[in-house]
C-alpha cells in the first residue's frame, strides 16, 4: 500500500529527464546556463564566447577570463575557443542546501575594450540522496481498546534533494490492522499517520511488526525504510488530549536565552493516577533538540539557545503528554515556529581591481574596479545600495543586482593628485540601517603631458675673452613634473652658424647636467655677444621640450699692445727738421698709435723716455695728443741731432705698450731758409707728400667725425629697442658697436670697436682721438653721474 505526495507534478516529472542538457538564455544583460549536479570534469556547459557575441580568435588577446564570487572554482573555460566546463564536482545539496534555486555566478571579463559581461549557470538537482527516516526503529504503544479510524502519528522521512526528486511516497508492509494516511495541515508540514482499521486483541495479537517504506519522485528512484514495532497494552484506555492539535508561534531570531514562546495543554479523562500527564519533546525538525527546552510538568517551552533566521526561517516541535497509567497513554501535538528576520547582517562588499593605476589620459567611462554587494538578510533587510565618497572624478555605475562598476567620470592630473583614496559605502534597508565600507586606493599613471620648462626665458652670462678651451661659463636647469622617464631632461644645443663656422664649434651642452662649456678661447675683437638657444627635452613619448636663450657676452681683457701708425711705425727712426729759432710750444711731430682693445685697455697715452746721459731735454710729449713739441728756446748747446724715444701705452691691466723713434734735426736759421727754398724747387717730392699729408688729414677728421655721430645714434636706437622687446639671436662681429641693456644682469654691458687715432703730418695740427666708452650712462641716471661721465677722460673728444 502506499501514498504519493506528487499530486500534479508529473509535468515537472517529464522536464527531470532533461536534466543532463543544458541550455542558455540571454536576457536582462546576461547569459544563463543550467547543468546538472555531480556532473562529471570536464562536462560541457556552454559556448560562452559565443554567446556573448565574441570572437573566438580574439579571446586571448583579449584577456578573456571569467571570475566567479565566492565559490570554488567548480566551472572552468577554455581561453582558446570559449567553451565553458565543469572543473570539479558539484554538490548541490552542499553548494545551496534546500534552498529552491542554485545558482553559481560568473563574470566574464574582456579587455581592449574593457567589457563585463554577468552568466548565471543554474545548478539542477539529481536525485542523488535516498530518503532517510531519523532512526531505523520506531517503537509504537497502542492499547487494546482503541477503536478503529484511531490515528497514531509516525515520523516521516527526509530527503536531501528538492523538487520532485525530495517528493515522498510512503508504502506499509501488508498487515489486517493498519493503514497509512497523510495529513497536510500547511505547504510546510505534513503529518504521517498509521490509521487503525481493524479494533485490536492484545490476547490474539501483542506485538506487530511492520516496515515503512518511504520513496521518492526521482528517477530512478530512491528509497528509505524503517522498522515499526507496535506493542498491543492493555487497561488504560483513554489518551490525554491537547488543547489545540497544532500551535503556531512566531519569532524575531534576536529574542533572548530563556524566551517564554508557548504553553501546550493537554487533558486526560481517566481518573487518579491515569489523568496526572507528563510532557515531553519527541522530536524537533530540523533536528535542534538544544534549542528549545520543555517543562515537564506545566508543558511550557522556553528558548534555549539563540534563534537565527538565516539558519533556519522554520522549526517543527513534536511534544507528547504521557499519562501516568499502567500502560501509559500518550497524547501529541505539534508546536510550529516561525522566525521572523531583523537587520542583523552588515552588508558585505567585495572588490575586484582591475585598471590600476589609471593613466592619466584614461577616457571618461574607463572601468576601474568591480564591486559586489551582499546581505544574508532578507526583504528590506537585505536590500543594498552603494555609494561613493568623497566626491571626485570618479563614480558607482550599476551593471546588475547587486554589481556594481566604479568607473571614471572626468578628467584626472597626476600632478596634481598622485592617488585617491575612496570609501565605497554598503547600505541595506533596513531600520536601523547597517553599513560596510571598502576602500579603494587609485594610483594616478603618469603620462607625458607636461614640458621641461626654465625658471627665465633669456639668461645673460658675461665671460672674459681668451677663456681656456672647456671652460665651464654657465648652467642651464629646466623642470619637468612628470615622473619617471617622463620628467628625465636632456639638453642640447639649438644648431645654428654663426658666420662661417657652425654654433657647436664655439660652445657645447653637457646632456645631462646642463652644463655650458666655452670650446675654444674667445676673442672680444672677433665676437662681442654670442646669442643661441639650449633646447631641453624629456624621455617621454612622444617627447616634448622648451628652448632657452643665452645671451654671452664677451668682456674685453688687455691682450692687444698699442700700435704705432706710419710714418713712425718703422724701426728706423723718421728725421724730423727743426729751426733752432722756432717758439716755444711748437709742434715738432705728431705719434699717432691704435689699440685693438677697448675701454681703458684702448686708452692710450705717450711718454717722452729720456735720453741717457743727456740733460734736460727741450722736448716735450702730449700726454693724451701724441704731439712733441718744444718746451724752450733752442740752443747750439742743445746739439746738432736728437734722437727722440717716445713710450706708448695703454691703461690696461698688466698695461701694455710701445715705442717710437723720432730723429730732431737742429737747423740754424740761414739753412732753415736754404732748406725752404730747396723744398719749394722740388714740388714733385715735399709739395706733394705735404699735399696729400693734408688731405689725409681732412679725410681721417671726416670719418672720425662720422663714426662718432654714427656710433652716438646707433647707441639710441639700440638701447630703445632693447628696452621695448628682448634682444634677437645673432652674432655682432668686430665692427658692428652694440649696446645692451641687460635687465637680468642688473649693469651695462659693452662691445668693442676698433679705432684709428689719425693725424697729419707737416704744418697742419687739427686732428682728432676718439675713444668709445666703456660703461656708458645709463638712461635713468641722475645728473651727478652724467656730470661725472662728461668729466671721464675715456668719454672726451679732443681735438689738437
Amino acid at each position: 500500500m502506499g501514498f504519493s505526495e506528487r499530486g500534479g507534478l508529473k509535468f515537472q516529472q517529464l522536464l527531470l529527464s532533461f536534466l543532463l542538457h543544458t541550455s542558455w538564455e540571454v536576457g536582462s544583460g546576461q547569459v544563463h546556463y543550467s547543468v546538472p549536479e555531480e556532473a562529471k570534469h570536464g562536462t560541457f556547459v556552454g559556448r560562452i564566447a559565443q554567446d556573448l557575441g565574441l570572437e573566438v580568435g580574439e579571446l586571448v588577446s583579449r584577456l578573456f577570463r571569467v571570475v566567479s564570487k565566492g565559490r570554488r572554482d567548480y566551472l572552468e573555460v577554455n581561453a582558446q575557443n570559449g567553451i565553458l566546463f565543469v572543473n570539479s564536482r558539484i554538490d548541490r545539496e552542499e553548494l545551496c542546501g534546500r534552498s529552491p534555486v542554485c545558482s553559481i555566478h560568473l563574470e566574464v571579463i574582456v579587455e581592449k575594450p574593457l567589457q563585463v559581461f554577468h552568466v548565471e549557470v543554474e545548478i539542477k538537482d539529481i536525485n542523488d540522496n535516498a530518503p532517510m527516516f531519523p532512526a531505523t526503529e520506531q517503537r509504537l504503544f497502542i492499547f487494546e481498546s482503541k477503536q478503529p479510524d484511531s490515528r497514531f502519528p509516525l515520523e516521516g522521512a527526509s530527503d536531501a534533494d528538492i523538487g520532485v526528486n525530495s517528493l515522498l511516497t510512503y508504502g506499509l508492509s501488508p498487515n489486517e490492522y493498519f493503514i497509512l494516511e497523510m495529513q497536510t495541515s500547511s505547504e510546510q508540514s505534513k503529518a504521517l499517520s498509521l490509521l487503525l482499521r481493524k479494533s485490536l486483541d492484545r490476547e490474539d495479537t501483542s506485538e506487530i511488526n511492520l516496515l515503512l517504506t518511504a520513496t521518492d519522485g526521482g528517477k530512478p528512484e530512491l528509497t528509505g525504510t524503517v522498522q515499526l514495532k507496535i506493542s498491543v497494552l492493555d487497561v488504560n484506555d483513554n489518551d490525554p488530549e491537547f488543547d489545540q492539535s497544532e500551535y503556531k508561534v512566531k519569532l524575531l531570531e534576536n529574542v533572548a536565552n530563556g524566551t517564554f514562546i508557548v504553553k501546550v495543554n493537554a487533558t486526560d479523562r481517566d481518573e487518579g493516577i491515569n489523568k496526572v500527564l507528563q510532557y515531553s519533546l519527541r522530536a524537533i525538525k530540523p533536528k535542534r533538540n538544544d534549542l528549545f527546552r520543555l517543562d515537564e510538568d506545566t508543558g511550557e517551552i522556553w528558548i534555549n539557545g539563540n534563534l537565527d533566521f538565516e539558519e533556519n526561517k522554520f522549526y517543527e516541535l513534536h511534544v507528547e503528554a504521557t499519562d501516568k497509567g499502567n500502560p501509559p497513554m500518550v497524547g501529541h501535538c505539534r508546536v510550529l515556529v516561525e522566525v521572523l528576520d531583523i537587520n542583523d547582517n552588515t552588508p558585505e562588499v567585495a572588490v575586484t581591481s582591475l585598471s590600476l593605476p589609471v593613466r592619466e589620459d584614461a577616457p571618461s567611462g574607463t572601468v576601474i574596479a568591480l564591486i559586489s554587494v551582499s546581505d544574508r538578510d532578507s526583504g528590506a533587510n537585505g536590500q543594498v545600495t552603494c555609494s561613493l565618497s568623497p566626491p571626485g572624478p570618479f563614480t558607482l555605475v550599476s551593471t546588475f543586482r547587486n554589481y556594481y562598476s566604479l568607473v571614471l567620470d572626468g578628467t584626472v592630473d597626476r600632478e596634481s593628485v598622485p592617488a585617491y583614496q575612496l570609501v565605497v559605502t554598503a547600505r541595506d534597508g533596513g531600520t536601523p540601517a547597517l553599513r560596510a565600507t571598502a576602500r579603494i586606493s587609485v594610483g594616478i599613471g603618469d603620462v607625458n603631458d607636461n614640458a621641461p620648462t626654465f625658471e627665465q626665458p633669456v639668461y645673460t652670462v658675461f665671460v672674459k675673452e681668451n677663456n681656456p678651451p672647456g671652460h665651464h661659463i654657465f648652467t642651464v636647469t629646466a623642470t619637468d613634473p612628470d615622473a619617471q622617464e617622463n620628467a628625465l631632461v636632456s639638453y642640447s644645443l639649438v644648431e645654428r652658424r654663426v658666420g662661417e663656422r657652425p654654433l657647436s664649434s664655439y660652445v657645447s651642452v653637457h646632456s645631462e647636467s646642463g652644463k655650458v662649456y666655452a670650446l675654444q678661447p674667445l676673442d672680444h675683437e672677433e665676437l662681442e655677444l654670442l646669442q643661441f638657444q639650449v633646447s631641453a627635452r624629456d624621455a617621454g613619448f612622444p617627447p616634448l621640450g622648451s628652448n632657452v636663450s643665452l645671451q654671452v657676452f664677451v668682456l674685453d681683457e688687455n691682450d692687444n699692445a698699442p700700435v704705432v701708425l706710419p710714418p713712425h711705425a718703422g724701426v728706423s727712426p723718421v728725421t724730423e727738421l727743426v729751426s733752432q729759432s722756432v717758439a716755444v710750444g711748437h709742434v715738432v711731430a705728431k705719434i699717432r698709435a691704435v689699440d685693438a682693445d677697448s675701454g681703458y685697455n684702448a686708452w692710450l697715452s705717450y711718454e717722452l723716455l729720456p735720453e741717457v746721459g743727456a740733460g734736460r731735454s727741450p722736448f716735450r710729449v702730449g700726454l693724451y695728443t701724441g704731439e712733441i713739441s718744444t718746451t724752450r728756446a733752442l740752443e747750439e748747446s742743445d746739439g746738432r741731432r736728437q734722437m727722440l724715444l717716445v713710450l706708448v701705452k695703454d691703461h690696461g691691466e698688466p698695461m701694455l705698450s710701445a715705442t717710437a723713434t723720432v730723429s730732431v734735426s737742429l737747423l740754424e736759421n740761414g739753412q732753415a731758409l736754404q732748406t725752404s727754398s730747396g723744398l719749394a724747387k722740388q714740388p714733385p717730392a715735399s709739395s706733394i707728400v705735404k699735399g696729400t699729408a693734408l688731405v689725409n688729414v681732412n679725410v681721417y677728421l671726416i670719418i672720425a667725425i662720422c663714426s662718432v655721430s654714427s656710433l652716438l645714434v646707433l647707441s639710441l636706437l639700440l638701447y630703445v629697442a632693447l628696452r621695448c622687446s628682448t634682444p634677437s639671436h645673432g652674432i655682432y662681429g668686430p665692427g658692428k658697436p652694440t649696446l645692451v641693456c641687460s635687465k637680468e644682469a642688473g649693469s651695462w654691458s659693452y662691445s668693442q670697436q676698433r679705432r684709428q687715432v689719425c693725424s697729419g703730418e707737416g704744418t697742419v695740427k687739427n686732428d682728432l682721438m676718439a675713444f668709445s666708452p666703456n660703461l656708458p650712462p645709463c638712461p635713468v641716471s641722475s645728473d651727478r653721474e652724467q656730470q661725472e661721465a662728461k668729466k671721464d677722460p675715456l668719454g672726451k673728444i679732443n681735438f689738437g
